[in-house]
């Protein structure tokens, strides 16, 4: 049984283990251009990939081909229809970077309201050396008590961050159902419609899927409904916020800052309306949300574990 990994980077100073003991050969790329996908695919039982894509033609043409793993929980790179057709199984991995998530949402939570790197990027310019008294106040900083956290996409990632939220003595509400996302009860006490809860919310928190009804959710006109001293976080996908219009809101002031781990196009090599460093309170990291060392040692566990139950006859984690 011969295995490859299309992808690794990113994951390459983990311990494969646990995957490598399952095979008799195991192929590892830090990265595969679509131009040899199918020569690299070719004699392996199982393909490993991340965000690498394999398409009809490459799954048709890999005759030995048996399962396809995926190190992450979407799958939109697969051709999941070909698979099935061709009958090979495709597992993915689920909920291995809720806490990593919940983690990174809280750091970005957190600096905003405390302002945090404006005072840090102050004291290397030497402002606070200047002061005249010990303290140097020259940002707002507010308090997390009191304030309504707004969640949408009540999974996982917004349950796990709803229960930071209670610490410090937030009140939470949920956004009802809109298309496919989320997945609160309709008639929970802390849910709402749309337009209620953006008036509602004074930090709101994405965690739902990019889909047809959640593209360009928060536009202008929904900036322009929200209150002025609200935060918008997204750690789902970008495109749920419509970049420009957010862009516009912070520097008009219609709401009060951004913190953003997603982005439109990944990495923004054709650059992207955000990246102007002229817009204020807005921070932005780049897709690490999910990337703490135990979340990327769990997807290893994971695939590890989907590749045994494959080999003993009982897929696991199927799409």
């Amino acid at each position: 049984m011969r295995a490859v990994i299309l992808d690794l980077k990113g994951l390459e100073a983990l311990d494969l283990s646990a995957i490598e003991f399952l095979v008799e050969e195991l192929v590892c790329y830090d990265l595969t251009p679509d131009k040899e996908i199918g020569n690299r695919i070719q004699g392996f039982d199982i393909v490993i990939t991340n965000k690498t894509p394999l398409a009809r033609h490459h799954l048709e043409q890999a005759s030995q081909l048996k399962l396809v793993c995926v190190l992450a929980t979407g799958t939109n790179v697969i051709d999941k229809q070909a698979a099935c057709e061709l009958g090979i199984p495709v597992s993915n991995c689920v909920a291995y970077g809720v806490d990593s998530v919940v983690q990174h949402v809280w750091s970005l939570i957190l600096a905003l309201h405390t302002n945090l790197p404006s005072y840090a990027q102050d004291v290397v310019a030497g402002e606070w050396q200047r002061s005249e008294q010990f303290c140097f106040l020259t940002h707002p900083i507010i308090e997390l008590k009191g304030r309504t956290l707004g969640i949408i996409g009540y999974g996982n990632l917004g349950k796990g961050v709803a229960k930071i939220a209670e610490a410090f003595g937030m009140k939470i509400i949920v956004c009802q159902k809109i298309g496919q996302i989320g997945g609160a009860e309709q008639d929970s006490d802390t849910t709402c419609p749309f337009d209620d809860f953006i008036q509602q919310a004074d930090v709101i928190s994405l965690h739902c899927p990019l889909t047809d009804a959640t593209e360009n959710l928060f536009t202008t006109e929904v900036f322009e409904q929200m209150k002025p001293e609200a935060f918008i976080i997204n750690a789902a996908r970008g495109g749920i916020v419509n970049e420009a219009d957010l862009a516009d809101a912070l520097r008009n002031g219609v709401i009060a800052g951004a913190a953003f781990d997603v982005l439109t196009e990944e990495p923004p090599i054709h650059g992207n309306v955000l990246l102007d460093p002229s817009i204020p309170n807005l921070l932005l990291t780049p897709h690490t949300a999910w990337g703490s060392i135990e979340a990327r040692n769990c997807i290893i566990e994971q695939t590890a574990e989907n590749m045994r139950a494959f080999l003993s006859g009982t897929p696991i984690r199927t799409v």
